[in-house]
């Protein structure tokens, strides 16, 4: 261990060795073995604590190696305040200045000379290098710091260095740092990779949890950063009281930070020794030093953080921490066709990280907002945002550095085949790739400002429109949170009135008035400014008309048309639908963009959108429209509407009548109509009814005679089903419900039976029975409930006399079930049995009769009696009256 020890010291440059303290960080006890694995093989992984010293050192006692052969260090930081700390702390300890040995490179900010040997990059700014020199010319290391992250542009990065250094850069060293990582399967990754692990240095930390909804003032149990406020406030205060030093709450986000910055400054107003000091990313350099620098003697600071704190970060005089427990992270919103930030969770290796910031330079307090209970339950690592965040960008990038399946390069976690497949055909929609996968010209333009395809791709539109401000502003509106409220709920969700926000704020008389969310607007403002710079706009004039138009390029997917005049519903150009809650100044248009949205996929709120012009919709998208001629059942007329309509996606955009219809077509909507309503539309006739009634009977004899079996199935389910079939060839020219009484339905019915069948129906299912008296009576094989089991001949009794049996069909397998009829036509009895009744009920439904129709015939012997239709036989209508 001495050995390594004095090795690890030996390694690092005179000034820095001798620097007090800096023998005692762990991490220069593994600098030999990290300098050894390096100079055998490629990759290596070091472990290292917070506080081991390895963000500072490594690259130090690493840039003069021999095996480096005077090539550059590059060392990777997920945050850009991270990345210029650490080339100010790295020169500081050199006794030089940043720019000199020690440089870095984020965002909008370069500060690299020629004789930089160290280069601290954020991940984006590595993919940008690589792209453009994929051998990394002069680069002998690359560094991945707190690689725990799992930032997507970090595994991008990861990803084509590995690639570079089998192919462009064979003498390409990587090493990845971390204090909590997938060591394993990092060496896996890696090809077996060494992993050196080296000792953290910190000081202990009492560890209090709390709950937010059992302390005094919380708001209830409500999720997420407003329910635990209160609580937070009441911790910090109290640890004022009771602990020294200084104070580092970690929050979510730069919002929450406003809001307890804002309370925090009203309770402390009196005491001028109180600095409340807030950090995040979006602050300047000089705002972020002034948080990590050592507060001026005899004055406490307050510093409220987001997670930019929870690494590669020292943040002098800090002694107690107080965590909300939260964390916003990137989710990638189908809503939105975009990548949002969501308040979750933190996970237990960051609540670890963040508490260990209490314990850097003396023992420390650790207020935990959540009790012991939930943070057993918090997962282990940060989800990594490659398996959860919109893969557009990740795509493009692979496409620009010539790979159309991620599979063929080396992932800790490789991106979902439904996300890349997602992915592309977004960016093939925007035109940045061609079908085949490969990256276009305009897909190349796409990648200069970092920002998601969609957005850039509405830049380059909107320069082209000669709006590229406008375009810029856009951009910048849709990628952070809303400058305009409302209240009591009520949300103008209209993009216009942010543009003009942002108009306003941009003059100079405006420059020092107070606007609702200034800050936020004046972000916007300066985010707007650099695309201009980066995409050559020159103007900074804005027709606020142009917005939809723009938007519309970005989000084509999002275009909506209102569903019917006064209605709140829209549907979009991909068949979800949207709506918004109540009625604003967009709710009434006939088209709109809807650019943020709730995330629901079938019916979404909208937050945010923009009025669209139908003339500018069918101009700008004049080759993504489509026509399709229309032939359908029209419910409301109940007739068959044909029309030619010019469609955007599943959007109609305009439409007129179809003067010649394809008659097949007309035939098909006529029989779609006939079955939503049902086979009650078409004109039955009597005769057609009692044949399909005979039918139906025939066949519930199947089973004793199977000729019964094979005849058509003539029910209403199989016709409904069968429509186009049987009814089809009898629907020529007839487009409408009223035209179907033309119909033939006898013709058509009767046209799936052969001449046979037809025979055999006749005879076996009569539609009549000739009875004594002469009459042909009919049969009645249905009642209003449908078939009967057993038909029914319904006859006075007087024109049955000398009929001994009840009549039989089918065969002689069925009785007909007789209902005897007084003269006037009212049942008197129903028997299936004639022979049964005349000899036993008869004579008393005689007395009944004679009483109520003495004019009538009724023997006294039913068997021998003429039968007849009249009150009395002929021969009998002379008789004296007995």
């Amino acid at each position: 261990m001495t050995r390594h020890f004095e090795n690890g010291l030996s390694l690092l440059p005179g000034k820095v060795k001798n620097r007090p303290g800096i023998s005692d960080l762990p991490v220069v006890s593994v600098l030999g073995q990290v300098n050894k694995a390096l100079e055998k093989k490629a990759y290596a992984l070091l472990a290292a604590p917070p506080g081991a010293g390895k963000t500072t050192l490594v690259p130090l006692g690493l840039m003069n190696r021999p095996w480096l052969k005077n090539k550059k260090i590059i060392m990777l930081e997920p945050r850009r305040l991270a990345a210029r700390a650490c080339a100010a702390h790295m020169a500081e300890l050199l006794g030089e200045t940043v720019g000199q040995r020690i440089g870095y490179q984020v965002r909008m900010e370069k500060c690299i000379g020629p004789q930089t040997q160290v280069q601290i990059l954020t991940e984006g700014i590595l993919t940008r290098r690589l792209q453009s020199d994929p051998g990394l010319e002069g680069v002998g290391l690359v560094i991945f710091d707190e690689f725990h992250e799992r930032h997507i542009h970090g595994d991008l990065a990861l990803a084509l260095s590995l690639d570079a250094a089998e192919g462009f850069a064979q003498d390409l060293r990587i090493a990845i740092m971390s204090a909590t990582m997938e060591t394993q399967a990092l060496s896996d990754l890696l090809g077996n990779a060494p992993v050196i692990s080296s000792q953290g240095k910190a000081w202990p930390v009492e560890t209090i949890y709390m709950d937010p909804h059992h302390q005094k003032g919380a708001s209830g149990s409500r999720p997420g950063w407003a329910g635990i406020l209160p609580t937070c406030l009441n911790t910090v205060v109290k640890a004022m009281t009771c602990h020294d030093g200084d104070i580092l709450v970690f929050l979510p986000g730069a919002a929450a930070i406003r809001r307890l910055a804002e309370k925090l400054n009203e309770k402390f107003k009196q005491d001028p020794a109180v600095k409340v000091i807030s950090l995040f990313g979006s602050l300047s350099f000089k705002d972020q030093k002034t948080a990590i620098e050592p507060a001026v003697a005899g004055n406490r600071k307050i510093v409220l953080a987001t997670p930019i704190a929870e690494t590669s970060l020292t943040i002098q005089g800090i002694r107690v921490v107080v965590d909300a427990g939260l964390v916003n992270r990137p989710e990638f919103s189908p809503g939105r066709g975009m990548t949002r930030l969501e308040t979750r969770p933190v996970s237990k290796a960051s609540a670890d990280q963040r508490r260990g910031r209490a314990g850097r330079t003396a023992p420390g307090i650790c207020y935990r907002l959540w009790p012991q209970y939930v943070h057993q339950g918090l997962v282990p690592f940060n989800r990594p945002e490659i398996l959860n965040a919109d893969l557009a960008h990740l795509v493009l990038e692979l496409s620009l550095w010539g790979v159309r399946d991620p599979s063929e390069l080396k992932w800790l976690d490789i991106p979902s085949t439904p996300a890349v497949a997602a992915a592309k055909g977004l960016l093939i929609s925007l035109g940045a790739l061609d079908h085949g996968g490969a990256i276009t010209t305009h897909g190349r333009e796409m990648l200069v400002a970092g920002i998601h395809p969609r957005l850039a791709h509405m830049i380059l539109r909107a320069k082209e429109m000669g709006q590229g401000f406008l375009g810029c502003c856009l951009s910048a509106l849709v990628e952070e949170k809303d400058i305009v409220s409302f209240e009591y709920g009520r949300r103008d969700p209209d993009i216009v009135l942010r543009l003009e926000r942002l108009a306003k704020l941009s003059q100079p008389k405006n420059q020092k008035r107070a606007f609702p969310h200034r800050e936020r607007a004046l972000s916007i403002l300066a985010q707007a400014r650099r695309l201009a710079g980066l995409f050559n706009i020159q103007g900074r004039g804005m027709d606020m008309n142009a917005a939809g138009r723009l938007l519309a390029q970005a989000f084509p997917d999002r275009v909506a048309v209102r569903r019917s005049a006064g209605s709140l519903s829209f549907l979009t150009a991909k068949g979800n639908g949207v709506f918004f809650d109540t009625e604003n100044t967009l709710s009434n248009r006939d088209f709109i963009v809807a650019v943020d949205v709730d995330g629901q996929a079938k019916n979404a709120r909208i937050f945010l959108a923009a009025g669209l012009d139908r003339a500018d919709l069918k101009n700008d998208f004049s080759t993504d429209l489509e026509t399709q001629d229309v032939v359908d059942w029209d419910q409301g007329t109940g007739s068959v509407k044909a029309i030619r309509q010019t469609l955007f996606g599943r959007i109609v955009v305009s439409q007129k009548p179809l003067p010649a219809p394809n008659p097949e077509a007309v035939k098909s909507a006529m029989i779609r109509g006939i079955r939503q309503n049902g086979l009650q539309t078409l004109d039955w006739q009597k005769k057609t009814m009692n044949f399909r009634h005979r039918v139906v009977f025939l066949k519930t004899l199947a089973k004793a005679r199977p000729d019964f079996a094979r005849l058509p199935d003539v029910g209403d389910k199989t016709l409904t089903d069968t429509l186009t079939d049987w009814l089809g060839p009898f629907l020529s020219g007839v487009p409408s419900a009223a035209g179907l009484k033309r119909v033939d339905l006898d013709a058509a019915i009767k046209a799936l039976f052969t001449w046979d069948q037809l025979k055999m129906v006749d005879r076996h299912a009569p539609t009549h029975i000739r009875v004594p008296s002469g009459s042909s009576v009919p049969i009645r094989y249905a009642d209003k409930n449908g078939p009967l089991d057993s038909p029914v001949l319904g006859v006075r009794i007087q024109e049955i006399f000398g009929m001994a049996a009840t009549p039989v069909i089918a065969a002689g397998q069925v009785p007909l079930t007789l209902h005897l009829l007084s003269p006037a036509s009212r049942p008197v009895q129903i028997t299936t049995d004639l022979g049964h009744f005349w000899a036993h009920t008869y004579q008393e439904v005689k007395k009944d009769l004679m009483g109520r129709y003495p004019k009538h015939y009724w023997p006294q012997n039913p068997h021998t009696a003429q039968a007849t239709a009249r009150a009395k036989p002929k021969s009998l209508s002379s008789v004296p009256k007995r």
